[in-house]
């Protein structure tokens, strides 16, 4: 791994700390954060940090020249306009994650990179002492996953996963799980879960890479290939890049919003803090759809596919839980039943309740202060990613797996075990 100088990490430093905000909160009520990752989640994620005025933003870093410009122009802005003089200087927007992490006087780093960069500046950060908030799926491969929650768990900070359903969304997956946890549609037995394709092994051209972009730096641990504007694209663009979509970098559409809709459904279980028995693909080698977990409890879940209603008509959500006594679809959009009075009888006192969070920054904020552990942990998230990995392993090997959630492997299988790692470039390789 490339190392820096500790004169390069000193040299990182802001040039106007908090003490800049006269008139605001005393630095020292603030939590310090840093960006690893500005294209359009990392935006979002620092638009609404810079709402908040128990934060200060300290540091941006990102591979290309234009994102970490544009980012440390948005914070800037956002603070003259809250200064009224015009002249805040405050934030370093850097090409290396390290130099972030070396920042002096820094709380916290959220990740927003493409999933296969999240686990390096996540360990790093936890060895530097940095609470993290990290966008899901939280690894691009189960073994890093371990690694990572190991760390976290040594280092004693606070840790929020991206899994963003738990808080935002109206609370309407957050109405699922208690409807299914206090028994409204009898014994669970069947969970469906609408999302998209695994993953595909990268197969895009080389094209002329753009002045400003440090390509292996955006490579990283992935192996080495030409550059594409599909997986990173040009200075400050719209939209979600396509490199969900390639095994080397993230696990497809079953793993992109799958980390989302299956935290959901092993939250409801309450199987969120281990895993299913097997992993049994679908019959037709070449389908994409139809891979089933089943778990402990007895239950199946099944990707991609929905419950049908008494016309034969599919009934599309992104969650559907099926039980004894009825079904509860629920989506970003809203919650509904079959049949309807489900839902008639709200949650009473004496029910059980999920943990109370209704914001995500918010929650991991707290936390910070409070030192408690977040609603999506790093455990949990890794759970969720665990079950986006097995799926696309499933997939790719296609036949019926045994997985030994305790111990983290297939079970007698040889083959399939070597799937839940893989060799980072050496130049990449966290010691």
């Amino acid at each position: 791994m490339p190392r820096l100088s500790r004169r390069s990490f000193l040299a990182a430093a802001p040039l106007v700390t908090t003490a800049a905000l006269r008139g605001q909160d005393a630095p020292s009520n603030k939590i310090t954060l840093g960006f690893i990752g500005v294209g359009t989640m990392g935006r979002g994620h620092l638009g609404g940090f810079l709402g908040r005025r128990e934060v200060e933003v300290v540091a941006v870093c990102d591979v290309v020249k234009e994102r970490r410009d544009s980012a440390r122009t948005m914070v800037e802005t956002r603070y003259a306009d809250r200064l009224k003089s015009g002249q805040y200087r405050g934030v370093r927007a850097v090409a290396d994650f390290r130099e972030v992490l070396a920042t002096p006087g820094l709380d916290a780093v959220v990740i927003a990179t493409p999933d296969h960069w999240h686990a390096m500046p996540a360990i790093l950060a936890a060895r530097a002492g940095k609470h993290i908030y990290c966008e899901k799926p939280l690894t691009q491969n189960l073994a890093e996953g371990r690694q990572l929650v190991d760390e976290i768990a040594k280092a004693k900070v606070i840790f929020q996963t991206g899994s963003q359903q738990r808080t935002e969304f109206g609370g309407h997956f957050r109405k699922a799980v208690e409807y299914v946890w206090n028994g409204r549609i009898g014994k669970l037995h069947t969970v469906r879960i609408g999302v998209g394709e695994p993953a595909v092994p990268c197969n895009l051209p080389e094209e002329q890479k753009p002045e400003g972009t440090d390509w292996d730096a955006w490579l990283g641990p992935a192996p080495e290939r030409p550059y594409n504007s599909v997986l990173c694209p040009r200075g400050v663009h719209q939209g979600f890049p396509a490199w969900r979509r390639y095994q080397e970098y993230a696990g497809g559409q079953l793993a992109d919003m799958g980390a989302h809709h299956f935290d959901i459904a092993q939250w409801a279980m309450r199987m969120d803090g281990a895993g299913p028995l097997e992993v049994i693909p679908p019959e037709n080698p070449r389908a994409v759809r139809g891979l089933r977990f089943v778990y402990p409890n007895g239950v199946t879940m099944i990707h991609n596919e929905f419950a049908r209603g008494a016309d034969g008509m599919e009934i599309k959500a992104d969650c559907v839980f099926e039980g004894s006594d009825g079904t509860i679809l629920v989506g970003r959009g809203g919650i509904s039943s079959r049949p309807g009075t489900v839902l008639e009888r709200p949650i009473g006192a004496d029910d059980r309740k999920v943990y109370a969070a209704t914001s995500h920054h918010g929650n991991w904020l707290e936390c910070i202060r409070a030192k408690k552990e977040t609603i999506c942990p790093a455990e949990v998230g890794h759970r969720s990613a665990s079950i986006c990995h097995l799926g696309n392993i499933g997939y790719r090997l296609n036949r019926k797996l045994t997985w030994d959630a305790k111990a983290e492997r297939f079970v007698n299988d040889a083959a399939a075990n070597r799937e839940l790692s893989r060799e980072p470039r050496a130049k990449w390789k966290l010691v």
